[in-house]
């Protein structure tokens, strides 16, 4: 059967087949789909998956975030394993929301964009109407933020005053038109608590993913005061106030690697570190709606564990019995009995789970439809760990066919961010390659990753920005030891700065690669910062390096794909949103133009109504059917003759 596709696919794809149109896609270079590619991936496209969202104003279920269309819609679910009640019914993704602590549940507040474009705005829904009335203004991105304790207003941050800077904004949800900006910013700030008096806010300015400030806003006054300033740079992520609104439990990597819940009294700036004994980082926090306790997730080395613990003695923290696998989004329900919180394993998407807390019984209020595929069979991944060029050691998880027929052909897959991490949840286009395809996955957190302390996520910063790609070459030479893997056959896809990942591992490797595939990546440093949206350059260019610097901007330009395009020879296949407002559509249409330019194909997918990745069905549906013509084409098929690099 592979070998007759592996014929139809060749006789099926020409070098000057003309662009077509399909819906909102435009397929250009990318031949005719044939039925028996789309019958194949049927099942993995009706994946589904649930998020949490919260709790309904009083107990009454939860609502949840899933899709039964074409995008994620809003749902509420009475108990577990009841059916799941559609609320919201748009053409876009809704996410993003809020609702009164202390109201009915008859109304609440979204986030939704067009077309992918990130310019999202608030909306008010009234459940009994099923109506929705606009609340920002229409242009900006707003980010939507906690609610007072009283419930008469939110906090909400937003680009409206010039389409750059973060602003913080209070607002009755019931008046558009009480909107009141109460902090001018540079930069991006978001608000994460309000105090139990609703006078003060806990606000954030994030800086990069190694630098966030904390900050208390008092709204009488507008008076800003630091907590616990520091002469060094470091990062804090989650914040609320402590009982009593004193004191703050915060998670920050100040003083240590990792991230860690503290406990910070503000009048002394007085620190106390709660969790020196956890060696990584501590990720989520939320407070119970009666800060008598607070429950914290732990990043362990890309799986994950939860804890609860008491706000008047956190010393006495319980570990949570729960599935292996990465706990997402929590909440506490109204008496502080249960915690509510979604979670991904290997073997499952993302499904909502209710733990009671007395009992640590785990009850899974939602199991999402997997296209009839029995999950057993869903491939567990083995994490290894890789020495790179310079010794240090690089984390993968590998996904490995059951029954191979000899040495299997390799997909290296490269996450973005690049301040991200590959952890040990679903993912179903793996889980096809490895159970469909026969292929092995290689997933490597390279250096510059997340979730290894703080030198590991700062090792390519600026000038070291090559060191990543030379961890490819790692991965590389490892393959090349392991009898079970074809060392002659693999691919690598990425997304984002995966993206650039791909494409710079095509540059540097190409004896040594098959094919790649990148999605959203960065083809040239210089002008991916010049078109990047405002809000963030300034962020992106403290990872990367500022191009308005002479020096830096030579070095960017020496290091990008776009100026080493003559040694990309190996088939490329590039996936474009042309909304996408982090690395617009220039960024693919470029690097298409050169390598075709060099006289090589390239397979080129652009989708009219997306952005940064596919959130519609049907496009993820025909991406998923294109990658499996490609990579049965170029990597299992065993590809083209490599052609030598332009000189």
């Amino acid at each position: 059967m592979l070998a007759l596709l592996v014929a139809v696919l060749g006789a099926a794809c020409t070098a000057d087949a003309a662009p077509r149109v399909e819906g909102q896609l435009v397929l250009d270079g990318v031949p005719e789909i044939p039925a028996e590619v789309a019958a194949r991936t049927a099942q993995y496209e009706n994946v589904r998956s649930a998020d949490l969202v919260g709790w309904l104003p009083k107990g009454v279920g939860l609502m949840i975030n899933t899709r039964f269309a074409e995008t994620t819609q809003l749902h509420t679910v009475a108990g577990p394993g009841m059916a799941r009640k559609q609320v919201t019914f748009f053409n876009e993704p809704v996410g993003n929301v809020g609702w009164d602590p202390e109201g009915d549940g008859a109304t609440f507040v979204y986030g939704r964009d067009v077309g992918g474009g990130e310019a999202w705005q608030l909306f008010r829904f009234d459940r009994l109407s099923g109506r929705s009335t606009l609340l920002t203004d229409g242009t900006s991105r707003n980010e939507m933020g906690p609610w007072a304790t009283t419930g008469d207003r939110f906090a909400f941050s937003s680009t409206r005053r010039n389409q750059k800077d973060f602003d913080l904004y209070v607002m009755d949800a019931a008046d558009p038109a009480s909107a009141r900006r109460v902090l001018d910013v540079e930069g991006q700030w978001n608000v994460l608590d309000w105090s139990a008096d609703d006078t003060r806010l806990l606000v954030r300015q994030y800086i990069s993913a190694a630098h966030a400030r904390l900050y208390v806003l008092d709204l009488g006054s507008s008076q800003l005061t630091e907590v616990a300033p520091s002469s060094t740079p470091v990062t804090w992520d989650e914040a609320a106030f402590a009982p009593g609104d004193a004191a703050i439990f915060a998670t920050t990597d100040g003083g240590g690697e990792f991230r860690r819940l503290v406990r910070v009294e503000l009048a002394a700036n007085a620190t106390k570190v709660l969790t020196a004994d956890i060696p990584w980082d501590v990720e989520a926090l939320v407070m119970a709606p009666d800060q008598r306790q607070l429950a914290f997730t732990v990043n362990e080395g890309g799986r994950g564990a939860v804890y609860v613990v008491p706000t008047s003695a956190p010393e006495r923290r319980k570990r949570l019995a729960i599935p292996l696998g990465v706990p997402g989004g929590a909440a506490f329900d109204a008496p502080g009995k249960r915690l509510a919180l979604s979670l991904s394993t290997a073997q499952a998407p993302t499904d909502v789970y209710v733990i009671d807390l007395t009992t640590q019984k785990s009850t899974r209020w939602t199991e999402s439809e997997v296209g009839g595929l029995d999950t057993s069979q869903f491939v567990v991944p083995e994490l290894v760990t890789i020495k790179s060029f310079d010794g240090l050691g690089i984390p993968a998880w590998v996904y490995r066919p059951s029954a191979p027929k000899g040495p299997s052909p390799v997909v290296i897959s490269i996450h973005g961010g690049p301040e991200s991490q590959a952890r040990d949840s679903f993912v179903g286009s793996f889980q096809y390659w490895v159970n469909e395809l026969g292929l092995t996955v290689v997933v490597p957190n390279v250096r510059g990753s997340t979730g290894y302390g703080r030198t590991y996520l700062t090792r390519d910063d600026g000038r070291k920005r090559m060191d990543s790609v030379n961890d490819i070459g790692a991965v590389l030479d490892w393959i090349g030891t392991q009898p079970t893997l074809d060392a002659s056959r693999v691919g690598v896809t990425g997304g984002s700065y995966g993206g650039f990942m791909v494409l710079a591992s095509l540059v540097a490797f190409p004896e040594r690669l098959s094919c790649g595939i990148d999605s959203v990546g960065i083809s040239n440093f210089v002008s991916f910062l010049e078109n990047t949206d405002a809000y963030r350059r300034d962020l992106r260019r403290a990872e990367y390096g500022d191009e308005r610097d002479p020096a830096m901007r030579a070095f960017l330009q020496e290091v990008s794909p776009l100026t080493n395009v003559g040694k990309i020879v190996d088939p490329l296949f590039v996936i474009q949103g042309r909304n996408d407002p982090r690395v617009p559509m220039s960024e693919a249409e470029q690097i298409v133009s050169a390598v075709r330019g060099k006289g090589h194909d390239v397979w080129y997918l652009l989708a009219n109504d997306e952005g940064h990745g596919f959130k519609r069905k049907s496009n993820r549906d025909v991406l998923t059917r294109a990658t499996t013509m490609f990579l049965e084409r170029y990597l299992i098929g065993g590809g083209a003759t490599p052609v030598p690099p332009a000189r």
